[in-house]
């Protein structure tokens, strides 16, 4: 049951990864189209995409949220394991555990905090006001969604490390 639930939600936050990917080309086509316009004049035509840098800084935010499970769940986040090859494997499968709660429980409470400063900025209706005027919480809205699926991620991994060999995991890229 509990790796039907994990095969779907790993091909769940696969398909927010290619749509993460599909962000990236798509910024890069805005900022190339910019650098186009302002380069290359044309009789009439806007000379530059206005709205770019700040529709790209958007984008690249969206890209980070979009692919952090999936990387999460291949085992490529930012992971320094040095450590845990040196020492005895039941001690690292227990570091493992360690790190599983406390990111765990980062996720949670960066998910609470960010759904009620979403809600917040929804309430009072606060609007980001650059080259476009936009609502506040749409772009605060991604951040909890996130870390709710980050959360429901390292249940999951919790549950592959409690089934795996009592050791350090072998998911990650290490320098041993």
């Amino acid at each position: 049951m509990m790796n039907a639930l994990s095969e779907r939600f790993g091909r769940g936050i696969s398909a927010l990864a290619l749509f993460g990917c599909l962000l990236l080309l798509a910024m890069m086509l805005i900022i190339v189209t910019d650098v186009a316009l302002r380069n290359f004049a044309i009789p009439g035509g806007p000379q530059g995409l206005s709205w770019s840098n700040e529709v790209s800084e958007l984008m690249l935010y969206l890209i980070t949220m979009c692919v952090a499970p999936w990387l999460l769940r291949q085992g490529q986040h930012i992971r320094v394991d040095i450590f845990l090859q040196a020492i005895p494997p039941r001690m690292a499968w227990a570091l493992e555990w360690l790190g599983d709660v406390l990111g765990l429980l980062c996720c949670l409470v960066l998910a609470w905090y960010g759904a009620q400063a979403t809600w917040a900025s929804y309430v009072a209706g606060s609007l980001s006001i650059k080259t476009l005027v936009t609502p506040e919480w749409w772009s605060l809205a991604p951040l909890p969604a996130v870390f709710v699926l980050l959360s429901i991620e390292m249940v999951f991994r919790m549950h592959r490390l409690y089934h795996a060999e009592r050791g350090p995991r072998q998911d990650a890229v290490s320098a041993a």
